[in-house]
Parts: structure tokens; sequence; C-alpha cells
């Protein structure tokens, strides 16, 4: 029997954490100036700095607005935020992906994977399929759910990497854990057998260098669980 060590979390993430809880619920709304940092650093009891550093990190994910000698203000992130304060909103729900999430996540890896099918159809070695034709068969092997998601994200990082773009396999590994949520999801409704069926005959297209075929493939299978043809939300 194993345990995972606990971790006490900082009073900057504490103060971070509170601050995100108050936007993301709108008891913060857009474009409210906040107390200033000595102001809140008495009124929630911590240090002034850890209000500066909670501040500086809050705005960095995109929720804060510091403007110099007007305030700090309450942000728009949908406008600022990074891929952090997409994580932060997730974390915000406790962990589950809402609709409007899955449907962004899919829409992302339809731009994402048809482009790296694209960038890749042009000089993908033989190596490199014999590479994806093992990643596809590890998911056929998977004995459990965990197993076959992280080798469907391997499988589709690997396709970014063969893209010889050098910005798409970093995008595509920044939101892995969402990624490899949904698969998990795909799997507890359909089995590891449909995620590999799936995955082989998008493998068996690349391999038989039918790229446009491998691209629409993709698209029209992610874009039923979008429109909800292929149950995924729940």
């Amino acid at each position: 029997m194993e345990f995972k060590k606990l971790n006490a979390p900082t009073l900057k993430e504490l103060f971070v954490k509170e601050l995100e809880s108050q936007i993301l619920s709108g008891r913060l709304p857009i474009g409210t100036r906040l107390p200033p940092e000595r102001e809140l650093a008495a009124t929630m009891q911590i240090s002034r700095t850890v209000v500066n550093e909670g501040v500086i990190a809050l705005a960095e994910k995109g929720f804060l607005d510091i403007r110099q000698r007007q305030g700090i203000f309450i942000a728009d992130y949908r406008k600022e935020g990074t891929m952090d304060t997409f994580l932060s909103i997730v974390n915000y729900n406790g962990g589950v992906l809402r609709k409007e999430e899955i449907r962004s996540i899919l829409e992302l890896r339809i731009a994402l994977d048809t482009l790296a099918i694209d960038l890749g159809s042009k000089d993908i070695t033989d190596s490199e399929l014999s590479e994806l034709r093992s990643l596809t068969e590890a998911i056929g092997r998977a004995s459990c759910a965990q197993d076959a998601a992280e080798s469907a994200f391997d499988f589709h990082h690997h396709l970014a990497l063969f893209s010889g773009n050098t910005l798409l396999p970093l995008i595509f590994r920044s939101f892995k854990s969402l990624t490899c949520t949904l698969w998990l999801r795909f799997c507890d409704l359909y089995g590891i057998p449909a995620l590999y069926e799936n995955t082989n005959e998008l493998c068996t297209m690349i391999e038989e260098r039918n790229f446009k075929g491998a691209g629409d493939y993709l698209k029209r299978s992610l874009s039923e669980s979008i429109d909800g043809h292929r149950e995924i939300y729940y």
C-alpha cells in the first residue's frame, strides 16, 4: 500500500486561489478596482509580500490588470488569459470539464491535429510511420484506460513532432492533462478497443500516405463529439 506525500499550500497559493474563486464566480466583476495591497494584506491577515507576489501571478494569468498610479483592476481573462487561466477555470470547477470547455478542447484539437498531418505529409519518414504504428498498438495492449489515454496522447504528440513545426508539439503538450481526461471519458463510455480502432484507422491512412483522408477522418470523428452525435459530455 502506497501513500502520496501531502504538501500544504503556501499563503501565496491560498491568496491566488481565493481571488480566482471570487473572479470566476462573478463576485469580483471585470473592471472592479481592488483595494490597495496594504489594505488587502491587513484584511486577509497576510504579509504585503504575499499579496504582491499573488497579484503578479494573477496578472500573468490574465485575471488582474496592474495600472501604474491607478491601481489593480479585475481584467477580462477571456482576452488576457493563457493556458494557465484555462487550467484555473477547470480547477475552480473541481477538475470537472464543462460542455463548453470540452467543445473548446476538441475544436483546438481539430486545428492542431489536421495542421500536424498536413505539415507532416510533406516528408514523414518510414521510421516515423513505424513509431506511430508502435504507439497505436500500445493502445490495443493497454491494460487500463489511463495507459490507453497516455498512449493516445503520445500518438498525437508524435504527429505534432513529425510536422516539423517547432511550436506544435509544445502547444499540444501544454494541455496534455485535459486531452487525456477526454480520452479517459471516451474509454469509460466506449471501451479501450474503440479508442484503438479509431487510432488504428487514422494510423493506417497515414501509413498509406492518404493524408487528405486522414485529415478528413479526424475532423469528422472530433466533430461528431462536438455536435453530440458521439456522446462525451457527462
